[in-house]
């Protein structure tokens, strides 16, 4: 079963086995049944999931993404058990397919995963019998932030196409700049990415994306203006330490000078933007503190449509496989 089928079928196509690997094998209609479910995750629904057993295995830190899924998890009344790489066999020398094997063995029902390692969800799936779930896997992808970016974008402004989104900061090193311009390609947005130029990917990148039926585009730019002028969506990205250590920025000073979104950056060049970040946060690097919690800020509506969009992607995996 090839890794585009798999994906495609969380779009609602009839399957035994279905997973969550990335955004970029769903069809617009997928991704609309995703975000429209999301919302009746509001509503009282019961315990869909009740006698399910969903293990959120996290090979790589994370606070945001873990809590989220577990409370998704458990609002359906779900039994969730939580396992890190520290105190695991992993930390012993078993191998990823080994706890993999084991976990199946035990009776869970769905695989959460996140793992440094790109492919590592494929590599789960195919010694798992039940739906596996990308939390992430390295530089590749980040599919459920990728839904919840475009569900807080679709509730405020009411449809993704034709929008205009500026994605800034490390693009190369992000798989959610990744797995957020495809989303956002797919559904007809148009998208800017910004950085520096050691910190973009290689212009192939594009060439190689999917085509959008919805009149999605995707272009690189270095300059900040090209990417903010008339952006109704600014998504700032963590900026990491190691970048300058490597040699890929000269120093922070600097990369806050010519890309950090400031107030008055904001102001100049894109006055009714607003503003996102996936987090964390390094305030006064990518953002400045006051945009954070200000008006034009949607910081707080992504983590609250984390748990509604991971809510969703569990029901609609896990509630109908009859695992």
């Amino acid at each position: 079963m090839t890794a585009s089928r798999t994906t495609d079928q969380v779009a609602g196509e009839a399957a035994q086995r279905r997973h969550l690997f990335d955004v970029d094998a769903l069809t617009v209609n997928g991704i609309a049944q995703i975000l429209d479910e999301a919302e009746r995750m509001t509503e009282p629904m019961g315990a869909p999931l009740r006698g399910k057993t969903v293990i959120n295995f996290f090979a790589e830190a994370s606070t945001r993404t873990r809590v989220s899924f577990q409370i998704a998890a458990g609002r359906l009344g779900a039994q969730v058990v939580n396992i890190a790489a520290d105190g695991s066999s992993l930390e012993k020398g078993e191998s990823l397919v080994d706890t993999v094997r084991t976990l199946q063995a035990v009776g869970a029902h769905a695989l959460v995963i996140r793992h440094a390692e790109p492919g590592a969800p494929y590599l789960a799936a195919r010694h798992f019998r039940g739906p596996v779930i990308n939390a992430g896997d390295g530089r590749h992808a980040h599919p459920t932030q990728a839904l919840l970016d475009l569900l807080t974008m679709r509730r405020l402004f009411g449809t993704l196409r034709g929008l205009i989104v500026a994605i800034v900061g490390d693009v190369t090193h992000s798989r959610v700049a990744r797995s957020t311009a495809l989303g956002l390609l797919l559904c007809g947005a148009q998208v800017r990415l910004c950085a520096p130029p050691t910190l973009l990917p290689h212009p192939g990148w594009i060439a190689a994306l999917p085509p959008s039926g919805e009149g999605g585009t995707v272009l690189q730019t270095t300059f900040m203006r090209d990417a903010l002028d008339g952006a109704q969506v600014v998504m700032t990205l963590r900026m990491q330490a190691e970048r300058q250590q490597n040699g890929l920025l000269p120093n922070l000073k600097e990369y806050v000078r010519m890309y950090g979104i400031t107030t008055a950056r904001l102001a100049e060049l894109a006055p009714d933007a607003v503003v996102m970040h996936p987090g964390p946060v390094n305030e006064g690097v990518e953002i400045a503190p006051e945009l954070m919690t200000g008006r034009v800020s949607l910081i707080s509506q992504q983590v609250e449509n984390g748990v509604l969009v991971r809510m969703a992607v569990l029901k609609l995996l896990l509630g109908e496989t009859g695992e």
